[in-house]
């Protein structure tokens, strides 16, 4: 669930922001057409709330077939790739998205200034905004595998209220939100997920298919810390990795997950910007309502 809302956050956060910047340029320019353009924008986020429901559905459905036999070693090579997969969609997936979604969104901004309001831009800014459930649903789908649909749906919903609440009051400025520190927070947070999920998933698969207990390998013994069959007790182990059978070993795990990608990306690439594009639109909404 929690994973669920992080990139439900995100992702919808991302389609409210571009549909402020559509809705400012229409005031700004006097257009009249801000009924079209919510229109336009209802109908996209509709169809992304369904299509990420639908996947749940389907996930739902496919987890009781897909876990009768060996469930825990299924579960551990689900989790690393899960883990392994979300490290990717931040860092070059989502980038090479975010430039074609970039292209799509200037040519959009180009008719706008225009003066011109056609059904082909109708349907780009409907697409705009159902391409952000696509990568919910994308991006979510083997992560839901682990949590029945109750509980991905309440995190699909409360990611989506939190960015709609964040979007709007920063496109009418009742709160400055720092939105590119939003967008970063969000992505250390997505990072630390890919770490637990990696590390959750190598655990369980040394201890059930080479009977290998890492948790006993330089143990912390945080017997502090609530049952990881308990509700604190889950969220601490999916979210950051930690239980009472925490180790060194499996704390080396995370380290080495976030070192790659650190590695890889973040240093070869330091002036990296997946919201680029966004970020300059939300700079001149200042300048659109004055």
């Amino acid at each position: 669930m929690l994973v669920t809302a992080i990139i439900a956050f995100r992702e919808f956060l991302e389609a409210f922001l571009i549909i402020g910047v559509f809705f400012g340029i229409s005031k700004r320019l006097k257009l009249k057409k801000e009924k079209e353009i919510l229109f336009a924008a209802a109908i996209g986020i509709i169809f992304s709330l369904l299509l990420a429901t639908g996947t749940y559905i389907f996930g739902d459905s496919a987890k009781n077939i897909i876990t009768e036999q060996k469930a825990d070693i299924l579960e551990s090579y689900l989790l690393i790739f899960s883990g392994l997969f979300i490290g990717y969609v931040v860092f070059s997936l989502h980038g090479m998205i975010n430039r074609a979604r970039g292209a799509t969104l200037i040519r959009a901004h180009k008719k706008l200034e225009e003066k011109t309001f056609d059904l082909s831009l109708f349907f780009t800014i409907v697409f705009l905004v159902l391409r952000e459930g696509f990568e919910v649903s994308l991006f979510t789908a083997s992560v839901s595998l682990f949590s029945v649909f109750i509980q991905n749906f309440i995190g699909l919903l409360l990611g989506f209220s939190l960015s709609c609440i964040v979007g709007v009051s920063t496109f009418f400025a009742y709160v400055k939100f720092p939105v590119g520190k939003v967008f970063k927070w969000t992505q250390y947070a997505i990072i630390l997920l890919g770490a637990s999920l990696v590390q959750n998933g190598i655990t369980t698969l040394f201890k059930t298919h080479f009977n290998i207990h890492l948790s006993d390998m330089l143990s912390f013994h945080m017997q502090f810390l609530p049952n990881e069959h308990s509700l604190i007790g889950h969220l601490l182990q999916g979210f950051i990795g930690l239980d009472q059978g925490f180790s060194g070993v499996r704390l080396a795990i995370m380290g080495i997950y976030i070192g790659i990608l650190y590695l890889l990306f973040i240093y070869r690439s330091p002036k990296i910007a997946l919201f680029k594009y966004i970020g300059a639109s939300i700079c001149n909404l200042n300048k659109i309502w004055k």
